[in-house]
């Protein structure tokens, strides 16, 4: 049934069941019957998309908590007759239609980016065979399922067998056999073989939307540090800003300021305590990030994700298709037993094997190119290769069983009877398969080893990445850790790593000799190469670095990498691999180019420490006026800025050059936590800024200086403390920098001597002058003494409670 909304009443419409007898496989459905089912709604559109509506983006970016603090305040001035202080308000509105515009053209790239990396399925219509986006599809559609294929509907095998993953649904990471007549749910993925299927349930009426949907009303997305920090430090100052508001508003009142001089006080004070800007420029500064990386044909499924990349010290890889090339070659035969098994004999079994077995990935494919050819061997029960058992095998009705495989998986404590043999070639980084008979049929739960005749080993070739050497150099010199995680032989993958460049490749461990979890936890520390790992062992292996405390991120194309992908801080799949890798990951490489990952990670790193340097800047002006508040209020001193003189020191000190700087390169990888981070660079600017302002307010009742002296010489104070906080947040400099810095020190030079009255700044008499000159010189010693104060607190803080507490 399909809900259709008509003249806001719901009409249920039918269509007619079709029983899947009356569909032939080999035929399809007709394009007359495709249409009638998309026009009943029966097309596999999911209701979920990866990106806001424009209507969710313009309501995220105005119905803001702070936007109606400032309605309010703009609302209270206006009662008051003072227009002029309104500028906060055109200022807001600017920055929220920056945001907006910035935000739809990063859901514009990402929607395009999503278009391309759509997932094909291989579907028969109308007798012919054809690779059809998968929202494309609909009910009844036969389509073909293949190794690292996520299943995108629910459907019922028709032809053929496979196994499946259901680990994304249910958590299980057994291999589930599938065979004709059995349901396949969608979310899960083929993790070995090939099937043909009919879909019997699409878009929201199929298993993962009605388990996504269910899960959407439940769970809120989670969210990274930074914006959880943001968050919380938004929610305190929103619980501050009511009552001291009031309070101030009293105060100031009760001190002889008239109804207008109060309100003007108060919505100084809380302006300077709101950081306006602050996380309209994290998203923007991350909005842009994410454009930045679809230029590079990069996918972002989450923003998360781009600060996790800043965090990232340790980076997993797989073998094939991140160090090697993805395409494989066949290099030679070695004969193990020519007496019974001579080359003639192993050239007709593996031409047999290969024109029976589907090509179910890339050393599949690389084995039939080379071996297919016709034959007459009759088989009888297939076995597809899967990453748990790592081999192959069929049953022929005349000639027996054979397998084809990783040496060790089926030898197994025989192996050693061939490691003289494997040794040599795995050390020139080629990759040893093996050719065996199997006396009687094949078990997948475990192979009897007497029964096992060894044949020949076949020596496949990965072609070294051109760039990889040049990528890992980049991350040694950044110190991010590379570990190769690989299902194939350890000394094969550590000699391939070793021609990478890979740092400590030459420590390699087999990870089917791990048993236990502390074992698996302390080789996560100790070796850099780990082959023979399972899928589910890949994911213990994530898991252990992280509770090491190292913030991973993990490269993968295959179907075997799913799972770690999943598990990783940040997944990063290549569009050329797995549909199921593809579908998991956060970060889709469109272009499958390992070369654009230094970039990528780079990228990362900018958005975070420029948000992280240019926050400080909003901090500064957020401590300051909080604590001035709150002196204000008990020691009785009228609040000595206006909102007006505010948003100019807000705009030339940091809103402008915070999203200049929000832009600039920076690859330094993040650590700690943000809040501490920025608090740690805010703090010395914004006690600064009020041990200046209250030794002004003390000479003003000391000489009596009219009020609006008192104005001009703290915004004229707290301006220039602004400028030497963005000349410390500028450093080093470049000739950027320069310029950002220049220009926001002339503009206030020229709004100081040629626009003074617009912003209520009154020309000074001698004497405040003076005040003026002397408090401005005290600026830089008490920066300095403050931050050195800061320093040595800090550093007996983190020598009794250690780095962890403070995150600086």
């Amino acid at each position: 049934m399909r809900k259709k909304h008509q003249n806001e009443k719901e009409e249920l419409i039918p269509l007619p069941e079709i029983p899947a007898r009356e569909i032939d496989p080999a035929v399809g459905l007709s394009a007359d019957e495709v249409q009638a089912r998309l026009e009943n709604g029966y097309g596999n559109i999911s209701n979920s998309s990866p990106t806001k509506t424009v209507g969710q983006i313009v309501k995220s970016n105005t119905l803001t908590f702070f936007n109606l603090v400032f309605v309010i305040l703009a609302v209270c001035l206006i009662a008051v007759g003072s227009y002029s202080n309104l500028l906060f308000l055109i200022i807001a509105a600017a920055n929220t239609f920056i945001g907006i515009f910035q935000e739809i053209r990063s859901k514009k790239a990402i929607d395009r980016l999503t278009l391309l990396a759509e997932q094909k399925v291989p579907c028969i219509r109308d007798g012919s065979r054809e690779e059809i986006p998968s929202s494309e599809l609909v009910r009844d559609d036969i389509v073909e399922f293949e190794n690292g294929s996520q299943i995108c509907a629910d459907a019922i095998v028709l032809l053929g067998q496979v196994t499946v993953n259901e680990s994304l649904l249910t958590g299980e990471t057994d291999a589930i056999p599938k065979l004709p007549g059995d349901d396949l749910k969608s979310g899960s993925f083929i993790s070995g073989g090939h099937c043909t299927a009919r879909l019997t349930h699409v878009g929201a009426d199929s298993y993962a939307s009605r388990l996504a949907e269910e899960a959407k009303s439940d769970v809120k997305l989670a969210k990274s540090e930074m914006m959880r920090s943001l968050d919380r430090l938004i929610r305190v100052i929103g619980i501050l800003l009511v009552p001291v508001g009031i309070c101030l508003f009293l105060t100031q009142h009760q001190m002889g300021l008239t109804v207008k001089g109060a309100v003007e006080a108060t919505v100084a004070a809380l302006i300077g305590m709101i950081p306006e800007g602050l996380y309209l420029l994290t998203s923007i500064a991350i909005a842009v990030g994410v454009l930045r990386l679809s230029r590079r044909k990069v996918l972002v499924r989450d923003m998360n994700c781009v600060e996790i990349l800043a965090r990232v010290d340790t980076l997993c890889v797989d073998k094939t298709g991140t160090i090697t090339e993805p395409g494989m070659d066949v290099d030679k035969l070695v004969l193990l037993d020519e007496e019974n098994f001579p080359e003639e004999a192993v050239m007709e079994m593996l031409a047999a094997f290969y024109d029976n077995m589907d090509a179910d990935n890339d050393t599949g494919a690389a084995l039939a190119a080379c071996f297919k050819n016709d034959s007459d061997w009759e088989a009888r029960e297939f076995y597809p290769f899967t990453s748990e058992t790592k081999w192959s095998g069929i049953t022929f009705a005349e000639h027996g069983s054979f397998l084809i495989g990783a040496p060790e998986f089926i030898m197994g404590s025989r192996i050693k009877e061939l490691k003289k043999k494997i040794r040599p070639w795995a050390e020139q980084g080629m990759r040893v398969l093996l050719a065996a008979s199997y006396e009687g049929e094949p078990d997948t739960g475990g192979l009897t080893e007497d029964q096992i005749h060894p044949m020949a080993l076949i020596l496949i070739t990965n072609r070294l990445r051109n760039e990889a050497a040049e990528t890992f150099r980049y991350f040694r010199e950044q110190g991010v850790s590379i570990r190769v995680i690989s299902g194939d032989n350890p000394e094969t993958v550590s000699r391939v790593a070793i021609q990478a460049g890979i740092e400590g490749a030459d420590q390699f461990v087999d990870a089917s000799t791990l048993k236990s979890d502390s074992s698996l936890e302390a080789a996560a520390e100790k070796y850099k190469v780990f082959g023979r790992v399972t899928p589910e062992q890949k994911c213990r292996l994530i898991r252990a670095m992280q509770k090491n405390g190292h913030t991973v991120a993990m490269t993968g194309d295959g179907v075997n990498d799913v799972l770690a992908l999943k598990e990783a801080d940040c997944g990063i799949a290549m569009a050329s691999g797995s549909q199921a890798a593809c579908q998991i990951a956060q970060l889709v490489l469109l272009n499958s180019d390992f070369q654009s990952m230094p970039a990528i990670v780079g990228e990362g790193r900018r958005v975070i420490n420029n948000i992280q340097r240019a926050a400080s800047l909003f901090l500064v002006k957020n401590i300051f006026s909080l604590l001035l508040s709150l002196v204000s209020l008990f020691a009785g001193f009228p609040y000595p800025l206006l909102p007006l003189q505010l948003s100019l020191i807000g705009s030339l000190t940091i809103g402008i050059p915070s999203f200049f700087l929000a832009l600039e390169p920076n690859n330094s990888r993040v650590e700690g936590h943000f809040l501490s981070n920025v608090f740690y660079k805010a703090l010395p600017g914004g006690l600064t800024n009020l041990v200046l302002v209250l030794g002004v307010e003390l000479f003003t009742y000391a000489f009596a200086f009219p009020l609006d002296q008192l104005y001009t010489i703290s915004a004229i104070t707290v301006l220039f403390v602004g400028l030497l906080v963005l000349y410390q947040v500028c450093r080093p400099f470049d000739w950027k920098r320069r310029v950002i810095w220049g220009s926001m020190t002339a503009a206030a030079l020229v709004c100081l001597v040629f626009f003074g009255n617009l912003f209520s700044l009154t020309p000074l008499t001698l004497q405040t002058a003076l005040v003026l000159a002397v408090f401005l010189l005290l600026a830089q010693p008490v920066m300095h003494t403050a931050l050195w104060l800061f320093e040595q607190g800090s550093r007996l803080f983190r020598r009794f409670f250690g780095n962890e507490e403070t995150g600086v």
